[in-house]
């Protein structure tokens, strides 16, 4: 009989704790959600007032617009000449920069609901944790890599954002592996705006992969390096957008988690830009 008691004693012992265990992750999960709202929802109020304060427009080319490094007049199936006929994006950083002072430029994605301001500090973590007002969200927000220098684009320029379920911040970017994303072609461009310049990039590479920081390379020690660099990152895509690249173009990256284990990644080249007057 004694021994039985202690069965029973130790049975009840290790269902208490068991007990206790679903409790505490029951709770912390409830607390993580309700922090996961309250984010979301301070996010969503720095957007809706950003774009309120912000004036964005589109823009035609002029006389300081410029293409860069275009194919031969002879190539006119090259969807590069049907890309350049869109128009450019022009934002007014004067609101923005009075917000956060650390606003480097304005990203937009066709195709996603990418369409943000986008910042840089002296680290690539603080803005992790941080939203646009620098106030501790765990959103975070979308910032330019430390090492890029804005105002003399480097060969690649990389931006990174969490990618969030809600699909904000680069949240929709998980978007462009998936087929109905390529079928449409005006999807294929992204549009930027700093203070000194409006570019266009044309998409050349999208595609998933195990967590790695091989594409996130900013300084090239030859041409010949940057090219492989190019043909490495052209032969992941999930798609091909017949797009040519030679040690002339710079490119943009876009980079998020697609989960615990993997990233998403785009690449596009600069074919367009102008000098704000």
């Amino acid at each position: 009989m004694k021994k039985k008691k202690i069965k029973i004693k130790y049975k009840n012992i290790f269902l208490m704790l068991l007990v206790l265990v679903f409790t505490y992750l029951l709770i912390f999960s409830i607390y993580k959600i309700i922090l996961w709202y309250k984010d979301n929802k301070n996010i969503d109020k720095q957007v809706n007032e950003i774009n309120k304060i912000t004036k964005i427009e589109e823009v035609k080319d002029n006389e300081n617009t410029e293409l860069v490094n275009p194919p031969d007049e002879g190539d006119k199936k090259n969807p590069y000449w049907d890309y350049i006929e869109m128009n450019l994006l022009n934002v007014d950083f004067k609101e923005l920069k009075k917000t956060n002072n650390q606003t480097k430029g304005w990203i937009q994605v066709n195709g996603t609901t990418i369409n943000y301001p986008f910042v840089q500090t002296q680290d690539n973590s603080f803005y992790l944790t941080h939203s646009f007002d620098k106030s501790y969200n765990e959103a975070g927000w979308v910032f330019l890599d430390y090492r890029n220098n804005i105002n003399e684009l480097d060969r690649n320029t990389i931006l990174y954002a969490h990618g969030r379920m809600n699909k904000t911040m680069f949240g929709s970017l998980k978007n462009i592996i998936k087929s109905d994303w390529y079928s449409n072609k005006d999807n294929y461009v992204i549009k930027m705006s700093t203070e000194t310049e409006n570019t266009l990039w044309q998409v050349f590479s999208v595609y998933k992969i195990p967590t790695t920081n091989d594409y996130i390379q900013v300084n090239f020690s030859s041409d010949e390096e940057y090219n492989k660099f190019l043909n490495k990152l052209k032969k992941r895509s999930t798609f091909d957008f017949n797009v040519d690249l030679t040690e002339k173009d710079k490119i943009i990256t876009l980079s998020t988690c697609y989960n615990d284990y993997e990233k998403v990644a785009m690449h596009a080249k600069l074919i367009k830009y102008e000098k704000k007057q």
